[in-house]
């Protein structure tokens, strides 16, 4: 998981260190733009030989929530680090990464697969892609279906619930900008930026006569 995220950033220009403890996993020559260190990401001394208070953003990748939670809260809390962003490998322990832990943005893999999976098979509901800050702001998609009143509507005379912002919109394969002065057809792929709170308010805006069921909290038991 570490190298290819760490290839990707490399390809847009970004400079990596691969921090891990084991020796096996040390491996210059699958991605030899980065630097690479032997060491224990969850210990202060491997931290401050990596001079952690220099980088930009802090990535914990693991397959272990403890070590994620860890290594982001001491990046963020001994080391400044701007912005951090911690891999969760287990749906019930997301409650726990939030700014307490010194997560700025956190990646649920399992949940991300869910969402796409609906966002494929789902028409007039809406489906929570994205978590942002903690999950104070969510990137949510709907396909709006046949016979929504919004359909034919001009975008500009939209008025949204909470202070939802539509971001994008995706007709025909592409995507586009919201333009003030277009009109929304069925099918469209809408993609929004809202409070949790006001989600559900939203889905009964563009599509009113969809039966919805509240999604569920995560539990607050944890796996760690």
């Amino acid at each position: 998981m570490g190298r290819s995220i760490a290839r990707e950033l490399i390809a847009n220009g970004h400079e990596i260190l691969l921090i891990d403890r084991s020796p096996g996993a040390i491996k210059p020559d699958s991605v030899p733009e980065a630097e690479w260190l032997l060491a224990d990401a969850c210990e202060m001394s491997s931290l401050e030989e990596a001079d952690l208070e220099t980088v930009d953003v802090a990535i914990a990748a693991t397959g272990d929530d403890k070590v994620n939670l860890v290594h982001s809260l001491l990046a963020k809390t001994e080391f400044g680090v701007p912005r951090t962003v911690a891999r969760v490998n287990h749906p019930s322990n997301e409650w726990m990464f939030d700014e307490l832990w010194g997560v700025d943005v956190a990646v649920s893999t399992p949940r991300l697969m869910c969402a796409l999976v609906e966002e494929a098979v789902t028409v007039g509901d809406l489906v929570r892609l994205f978590s942002f800050r903690g999950g104070k702001s969510n990137l949510v998609e709907m396909t709006l279906p046949a016979g929504s009143p919004m359909e034919g509507r001009r975008i500009g005379e939209l008025s949204l619930p909470g202070e939802a912002v539509l971001v994008a919109i995706i007709r025909d394969g592409a995507a586009r900008p919201p333009d003030r002065d277009a009109a929304l057809e069925y099918s469209d792929e809408l993609l929004f930026i809202v409070d949790p709170s006001n989600e559900v308010e939203l889905a009964n805006y563009l599509a009113p006569n969809t039966v919805r069921v509240p999604a569920r909290e995560p539990d607050e038991e944890t796996s760690l």
